[in-house]
């Protein structure tokens, strides 16, 4: 998105980056037991190839799914078959767009990549730390965006939530299981039209699925979590706006959350359900249907926006 010398989108060009956040479902059904080790799955599991368009359906689901082991926290999740991490976030061709050449669409392809990463898999993120390579890589000129998510990492709210772009857990709750996270979805390209005429946009669509186990001594319960992040990046005509080169600018973006507490108040990080919290705290406050954090066969504006049940994890 583009913005005039005052820091504001002009009127009839461009908007500012949409909150339009679909946070969904958030109860665990799904409880495993593995150790906190970089372990693989064991034998040789072949990915699925990469996703090139919008699926058809959701993935098929077990009726009794193997329950994941010490060494193989994927095992009975449609992941199991997904890309490891950075594997799973592949590229479309570059080629000229609009106002841009093929060399700069390039470009914007691999700093998209870039903030994706940096955002859903950085290690440290995950833990729970500030995420600062994939906020420098947002334009400072977007008047709300960035600055939203640096209050955010301050004193986060409903509104200023890091969580809305960034995959962050409590450190004093639990960690990721090993060293993998699954990844699974797609990026386009395409010459914006109407208020979004002289954009480039792209538009990326990806689930990331992170295993994890609580902090406290001697646990070894393992549940996971699933995010699924619809996000538009617009890259305006540097002759018609005021823009920072190579920097990306957000001009909407969604979330849906399979095993995420309803009820926690708003910090800024994910808080997994397990299989014990359940029990001791039956009533979640789920109020929305049951939701598939695995199926991407509907664009998230489609899914319901209340807090629901997710069918697995």
């Amino acid at each position: 998105m583009g913005w005039d010398n005052n820091g504001q989108s002009p009127a009839a060009r461009a908007v500012s980056g949409a909150f339009g956040i679909v946070v969904a479902v958030g109860l665990a059904v799904l409880v495993v037991r593995p150790e906190l080790m970089p372990w693989r799955e064991a034998g040789d599991v072949k990915p699925l190839a990469a996703e090139t368009a919008r699926p058809s359906a959701a993935p098929s689901e077990e009726a009794f799914p193997d329950r994941p082991t010490l060494r193989e926290p994927f095992k009975g999740s449609p992941a199991l078959v997904w890309a490891d991490g950075v594997k799973g976030i592949e590229l479309p061709q570059a080629k000229a767009v609009g106002w841009m050449s093929k060399d700069q669409v390039a470009a914007a392809l691999s700093t998209t990549k870039n903030f994706l990463v940096a955002a859903n898999l950085d290690p440290a993120v995950i833990k729970g730390d500030k995420p600062v390579a994939a906020l420098a890589l947002l334009d400072p000129k977007q008047p709300d965006v960035r600055s939203s998510m640096e209050k955010g990492l301050v004193k986060p709210t409903e509104v200023d939530d890091p969580t809305l772009l960034f995959s962050r857990f409590s450190p004093a709750e639990v960690r990721l299981v090993g060293s993998v996270v699954k990844t699974r979805g797609r990026m386009t390209l395409e010459n914006g039209k109407g208020e979004w005429a002289d954009h480039v946009l792209i538009r990326t669509d990806y689930t990331f699925v992170y295993p994890v186990v609580k902090v406290r001594p001697g646990a070894e319960a393992v549940t996971r979590t699933v995010v699924r992040r619809q996000i538009t990046f617009s890259l305006p005509d540097p002759d018609e706006y005021v823009v920072t080169k190579g920097k990306l600018s957000v001009s909407e973006w969604s979330a849906n959350v399979g095993n995420d507490d309803c009820d926690h108040p708003v910090d800024g990080f994910y808080h997994p359900m397990f299989d014990e919290d359940l029990m001791a705290l039956p009533d979640t406050g789920a109020s929305g249907p049951a939701t598939d954090p695995y199926d991407r066969s509907k664009d998230l504006d489609e899914l319901p926006q209340e807090c629901g049940t997710s069918t697995r994890n």
